[in-house]
């Protein structure tokens, strides 16, 4: 099979296997009371482009896409694909990044975190919680699946990227108790990639759980001048970024508006995967071992 994505014809022989799903919790999750309807795909919306929007997910789960053998550089990337925290556009921001980041020859894990936000929760609470048992998860695996665990970052999309931005900025603080030794493994993320992010900012500030600090890891971030949604979420975290002396690079491109994942089209937003590339080379992530 042959797909465009992010204007690389990409084909199954870019990837060194079938991928491989793991549950990301060992028994139900933390939290979880049986009161979420049965996982779904939703219907398509009329006149919309075609989305996989995924929801009702009670039971998270990881699903790894490995490079071909001859390309693997040794880094990893955690995909949080977006949805305002009621359903997952699995493919637009998930499985279809996958198979790009697999042709740049990173190994690429994309997370089913849970969907909708759960009643009386901060909207990601639940989310946070799938998302740093799933980074110690991938080092844990480190060595199975020829990663370096110095070399592990995240990326996500709108409600994803604010995901990613707070696994990013809360690493210190294991939101669940501990269930087994993966959980003495370190979660915070050595990059992260923060596409279109929402919910960053509240009123003039920086929301309160996105919490920058010398430690926070260097980061890429993009948005669409014309983004329905605003770009202020990344101009925030850029500033806040370069306050805290951390390595950050930022584009805003004209036009794209929101929801653009790395399908090509007409817009300058649609090149931001060039970009990306570049920066993770850059920064010496995708050097082979």
């Amino acid at each position: 099979m042959l797909l465009l994505l992010a204007g690389v014809l990409w084909s199954s022989a870019e990837a060194a296997e079938k991928p491989l799903t793991l549950n990301v919790w060992p028994d139900k999750a933390p939290g979880e009371q049986g009161d979420i309807g049965e996982e779904k795909v939703l219907p398509q919306r009329k006149g919309a482009r075609t989305v996989e929007r995924l929801t009702n997910v009670s039971r998270p789960t990881i699903t790894v896409f490995r490079p071909a053998k001859e390309k693997n550089t040794g880094a990893a990337v955690l995909i949080c694909p977006g949805g305002g925290y009621q359903i997952l556009a699995w493919d637009l921001e998930g499985t279809e990044v996958a198979q790009w980041l697999n042709t740049i020859g990173v190994t690429a894990v994309v997370l089913k975190y849970r969907v909708p936000r759960r009643a009386n929760l901060e909207k990601h609470a639940a989310p946070l919680q799938d998302a740093q048992r799933a980074m110690r998860l991938l080092r844990q695996h480190a060595q199975e699946w020829e990663v370096d665990p110095a070399r592990i970052g995240i990326l996500g999309f709108s409600a994803g990227g604010h995901l990613s931005a707070t696994m990013a900025t809360n690493f210190d603080q294991r939101r669940y108790d501990r269930l087994d030794a993966i959980d003495d493994l370190d979660c915070r993320p050595d990059f992260a990639v923060l596409i279109y992010p929402a919910y960053l900012v509240a009123g003039d500030h920086l929301a309160a759980e996105i919490r920058v600090g010398p430690k926070t890891p260097p980061a890429f971030l993009v948005h669409a001048d014309n983004d329905p949604l605003g770009s202020e979420s990344s101009v925030a975290m850029y500033s806040a970024l370069k306050k805290a002396g951390v390595s950050a690079e930022l584009h805003i491109y004209a036009s794209g508006g929101h929801g653009f994942g790395l399908r090509p089209s007409e817009h300058p937003a649609s090149t931001w995967p060039r970009r990306c590339e570049q920066w993770l080379n850059s920064q010496g992530l995708l050097n082979k071992p």
